[in-house]
């Protein structure tokens, strides 16, 4: 995924439907506030250590509102900063700024708050052969945002949605009437280009995996040693990944075992904010 291509595509829409959530007719504190159009100067500054991630997010929130209203970044994404750092100021009317900051902040402290929890758990796979993966774990229509802090905080996209990739999970399993049957109907359907990945809970259910020529196998809250059989049954016929409650706290258990992938929903849905202020707003 191109990720500039992606978000000018799409990421104007999500916006302007975070704006119409918040000021669904009027900003009515600020138009008591400020009558007429005045000019006006905003520092964005960090309040603790992290990875930023979403600033061309949060630029973009104030220029839907007015296109006049300019940011001057003293950093990108990726980068990493620390407590009292100024990371840019926003300068325009006065009534943009306003309108526009909580909206700008949420995205920029939920977007690199992600990108800060990824990082943190993607050096612990520094010098493996392991990617470290995200889920579709996410925030209802703020998936393309959270899965590109993934990216910039070091990590790797799994599928974006059901029209991605073909998962066989235990529901669809039970809907297919077993492991290989789900894995041969996954086959026949699918066009040849997509590799089939399927979830497994058990080595019985591996070991069916890999009969059925499943392309990936996905080792799901298991054991470790349960995982070491299965891993050695596999022995090299598919891909392996391993997910099901993988932190940042226990991954380490995971990286010697062999595994290609480790998949974490707690990426997206467990990441704390990282904590930026837009701040000493005042008239120029």
């Amino acid at each position: 995924m191109n990720d500039s291509i992606t978000m000018t595509l799409n990421a104007d829409e999500l916006i302007l439907q975070a704006l119409r959530e918040d000021i669904s007719s009027e900003d009515v504190t600020t138009n008591a506030v400020m009558r007429k159009p005045q000019k006006g100067e905003a520092q964005l500054i960090c309040k603790q250590d992290g990875v930023l991630a979403g600033l061309p997010v949060f630029q973009r929130v104030f220029e839907l509102l007015d296109e006049t209203v300019s940011v001057e970044f003293h950093y990108s994404d990726g980068d990493k900063v620390k407590k009292g750092d100024l990371i840019g100021t926003v300068t325009g009317d006065i009534r943009a700024i306003l309108s526009g900051e909580r909206t700008a902040l949420n995205y920029l402290q939920r977007m690199s708050g992600i990108a800060t929890y990824t990082n943190s758990i993607a050096r612990l796979l520094e010098g493996s052969k392991v990617k470290l993966l995200d889920t579709r774990k996410t925030t209802p229509n703020m998936r393309i945002f959270e899965k590109y802090s993934v990216k910039i905080g070091g990590g790797y996209n799994h599928r974006y949605n059901l029209s991605d990739g073909v998962l066989l999970k235990d529901n669809h399993i039970g809907a297919a009437g077993g492991v290989k049957e789900a894995v041969w109907m996954a086959k026949e359907y699918a066009p040849f280009v997509r590799k089939i990945e399927i979830e497994c809970e058990t080595v019985e259910m591996v070991q069916e995996a890999v009969e059925a020529g499943a392309d990936i196998i996905m080792l799901d809250n298991m054991a470790v040693e349960e995982m070491q059989k299965a891993i050695a049954w596999i022995d090299g016929r598919a891909e392996i990944e391993c997910s099901g409650n993988v932190t940042k706290e226990n991954i380490e258990h995971y990286i010697s075992l062999g595994v290609d992938y480790i998949s974490s929903g707690a990426l997206t849905h467990s990441a704390p904010i990282m904590d930026i202020s837009l701040k000493n707003l005042h008239a120029v």
